[in-house]
Formats: C-alpha cells, sequence, structure tokens
C-alpha cells in the first residue's frame, strides 16, 4: 500500500490546480484518472469545441457579406478541420502527465474506488491519503429511452472523421446548439429535439427566442415541446421517433447526438465505502467544498453540489480554494456572485448575473433594458442581422445586477458587464470610460 498526503481523482483542470498547489507546498501527491489526462476542457469539450466554431464563424462571416463586397465559395473541409483539431488535443495527454512528473506528483491510470474513508483501490495497487480532491468533472445523462444504444456522445461529434448528411442532437440545451450550428455551417442537414416550450432554460427568454429564429433561417430544423419515445436503427440509417401534442413524429438520420444535459460522474468512485454523501447534483459540500460526511475529502468542479456553473473557470477557482483550504484549514470560500456564460452558436449567446426574472424573485425593484442591435453601425457593417442585449439594473441604485448578450462578440462585451457587476462601478461612471472606436465595447455607454 502507498501513502500520499493528497490523492486528487481527476486530471483536469478541477483537480490539476490543488495537485500542483500542494506539491508546491512539500505535499506528496498523486494524480488518478481512468481516462487519457488532461479532462473534458483540454480534450473533449471547450477547447476543440473552439476550434469548430472558429471555422464555423469564417464560413458564417463569409456568407452573410456575399453580394457586400465578398465572394462566396468557401467551405468547411470536415476531414482537414478535424486534423487541425488534434493538433491541439493529441499532445494534451502526454503533456500533462509530463508536467505532472517534472513537478514530482504521482500518476496512476486506472478507475479509482473508495474502499474505505481514507482508501482507494487503483488497478491491482490500494493507496492510502491523508486527504483527496474528487475532480472527476461530469458525463452525459442517461437516456431511459428503447435504442439508446445507438445515440452517440458529445465526445463522438469531435472525433468525426467525416461529417454524417443528417444529424440529430437529442435536447435543447448549449452542447446541441453549439454542434448544430457547427454542423449546418459545415453543410450538414440538422434537426433538434426538446421536450418543453424553452430551450437554453438558463438564458434570457428574448434572447433565446432570437436565437431560435436566427437557427431556422440558417437551416436548423428545432422541435419544441417534442419528447423524445424511442430509436430505431434501419438499414439505411437511423429513425428517431418522437410525439408532439399526442402526435406520433418520426424522422430519418445519419447520426443521434446526446445533448440532453450532463451529471457528475460518480458512478465508479463507490462513495459509500468511502463515507462520502452525494446527491443528484454532486457530492455534498460545505461552504468550503468538503464533504459534509468524510472531512479529508474536497471536491471541485462539475461532482461537487455546489452553486458554481458546469464551466472551467469556475472548476479552476474552485481547485484554488480547496488548495487554500487543504493546506491552512478551511478559510476560503469560492465566490459565485460573478460567472459569465456563452454558447457558442451563430451568433453567440451570453450571460452574466441575474436574469429579468431570477432578479425580481429576489425582490429587487428591476430596471430592465431591451435594445436591439442589428441596425447598428457595429453589426451593420459585417452584415449580421441578430444582435440584441438586455440589461437588469437595480431601480433603487442603478447597479448592473445582469447582463445578457446576442450577436457575433457576445463573448467579448459579457466580460465587460461581468467586470461592472463584479466591481459594482456605477452606471454613470462607466460612462465616461473612453474606448477604442470603433469597437463593440463603444456601444457600452448606450446599453446601460
Amino acid at each position: 500500500m502507498k501513502q500520499h498526503d493528497l490523492i486528487v481523482i481527476g486530471s483536469g483542470t478541477g483537480g490539476s490546480v490543488t495537485a500542483y498547489q500542494c506539491r508546491k507546498a512539500g505535499w506528496d501527491v498523486a494524480v488518478i484518472d481512468k481516462r487519457p489526462f488532461g479532462g473534458t476542457c483540454a480534450l473533449r469539450g471547450c477547447d476543440p469545441k473552439k476550434v469548430l466554431v472558429g471555422a464555423a464563424e469564417i464560413i458564417d462571416n463569409v456568407r452573410r457579406m456575399e453580394g457586400k463586397g465578398v465572394t462566396g465559395g468557401s467551405h468547411i473541409n470536415w476531414p482537414e478541420l478535424m486534423a487541425f483539431k488534434r493538433t491541439f488535443t493529441d499532445p494534451v495527454p502526454e503533456n500533462r502527465e509530463k508536467g505532472f512528473l517534472d513537478a514530482g506528483i504521482s500518476v496512476y491510470h486506472g478507475t479509482a474506488s473508495f474502499i474505505a474513508e481514507n482508501r482507494v483501490a487503483v488497478n491491482d495497487e490500494v493507496l492510502e491519503g491523508k486527504h483527496f480532491l474528487i475532480a472527476t468533472g461530469a458525463v452525459p445523462m442517461p437516456l431511459d429511452v428503447k435504442g439508446s444504444e445507438y445515440v452517440s456522445l458529445s465526445d463522438d461529434f469531435l472525433e468525426l472523421e467525416h461529417l454524417p448528411e443528417t444529424l440529430f442532437f437529442i435536447g435543447g440545451g448549449f452542447i446541441s446548439f453549439e454542434f448544430a450550428h457547427i454542423a449546418a455551417r459545415a453543410g450538414a442537414k440538422v434537426h433538434i429535439l426538446h421536450r418543453s416550450a424553452r430551450p437554453l432554460k438558463q438564458f434570457d427568454p428574448d434572447l433565446v427566442d432570437k436565437l431560435l429564429t436566427h437557427s431556422r433561417e440558417v437551416g436548423i430544423q428545432v422541435h419544441l415541446n417534442t419528447k423524445l419515445e424511442f430509436i430505431e436503427k434501419t438499414e439505411s440509417g437511423l429513425v428517431v421517433h418522437g410525439s408532439s401534442d399526442d402526435q406520433a413524429l418520426h424522422w430519418e438520420c445519419d447520426k443521434i447526438i446526446h445533448g440532453a444535459g450532463r451529471v457528475p460522474d460518480l458512478e465508479d468512485l463507490n462513495l459509500n465505502e468511502g463515507n462520502v454523501a452525494y446527491e443528484k447534483k454532486g457530492i455534498s459540500v460545505n461552504e468550503y467544498l468538503q464533504s459534509v460526511t468524510n472531512p479529508i475529502v474536497y471536491v471541485a468542479g462539475d461532482a461537487a453540489a455546489s452553486p458554481g456553473l458546469p464551466l472551467t473557470p469556475v472548476a479552476s477557482m474552485e481547485s484554488y480554494a480547496t488548495a487554500a483550504n487543504l493546506l491552512k484549514g478551511n478559510h476560503r470560500k469560492p465566490d459565485y456572485s460573478v460567472m459569465p456564460s456563452v454558447v457558442f452558436t451563430q451568433p453567440k449567446l451570453a450571460i452574466v448575473g441575474l436574469t429579468e426574472k431570477a432578479a425580481r424573485d429576489q425582490g429587487y425593484e428591476v430596471s430592465a433594458n431591451l435594445t436591439d442591435m442589428s441596425g447598428w453601425y457595429t453589426y451593420r457593417r459585417t452584415n449580421e442581422t441578430s444582435a440584441m442585449v438586455k440589461t437588469i439594473s437595480n431601480e433603487k441604485n442603478g447597479n448592473l445586477l445582469g447582463a445578457h448578450v446576442l450577436g457575433g462578440n457576445a463573448d467579448e462585451l459579457i466580460n465587460h458587464f461581468a467586470t461592472m457587476i463584479r466591481l459594482q462601478i456605477p452606471a454613470e461612471e462607466w460612462k465616461k470610460m473612453i474606448f477604442a472606436y470603433p469597437t463593440s465595447a463603444t456601444d457600452l455607454a448606450y446599453l446601460i
């Protein structure tokens, strides 16, 4: 049996930060992962997705400007794009493992399973830890329908050698919408099936409606209020069977992608043997990200039942907090007050802070300002027809409570709004700021 001061389960952002911080402080640290080292973001999520998004954006930009000074003809070569994407992902596992080893961190490849409160089994070895950090991330939630074995995962989409002619996405979350916009710009016929009337529920409904309209305009067929009944495999491909208003529906396609949400990846950990309590959202933790039932266990990222959103920067923040609490005792609480999030569709959809409804539900006297910017110079110059901002302010003091942005530069604008909320900068002070012109940031003074 090998002993370590800290055993980290998971090699992504949520685990790596703590591993390096504790090792730097002189602790004996080990990292375990059942998958290639690197975690979801670097290998199966944010980073490779953004490579594909970048290509889709270029195609979208060219098509919008056809007849306005730009000659069309560009298209996505899917195999070449996949090859380019792999130049980012292929080196990650080896580089991440080398980084751990160079820092003096022990590495183990295999599935960690608790056999006692302070011990885990990995392959044929038993490791004893003074402390543990669980940062195993999330996995697609199970689909409880007949034929679910024919559904591919988001990981599979990011590894497609060739893009199928017709794609069907199950669920109306950000994964489905991002991948659908990529596939549509690459020439595929695309469907999204969502069981309720409102997809992308955490985002402002006015902006979501605008994005839905635009999605349909670029050829994405979105089926709302539609339940997935079962999936059938035929000689020619796959058939999705659904229902809406008691009417049976079906669609033929070449591939079905799971986009119906994710759940914490905890199944293999044997948490009961480790006296680690968990719930649907993840492992039950206190305000310091410490297990409520086993004090030597901490949790970061999607595995924790914390208020944090499933975002890489949030996992990083939580990992810094767990490192501080492990090294110096519980004293640092993660700050979830400002968590900007972006759906990388074309155009992008972004949010930070409260929605209008959430602000009113929390008792604020709210001033909501919805602005259609599609006629503004910033967007007209590239023929962008879907651009909108909604700001939510406190009526009493004018401070910004939330911001929602739809547009090609929403991912950058949302960071300015996040700064305003984080630092509680009054609107009148923000309006005095001189930004470089002409940039989208110069529009901010007219939006708050």
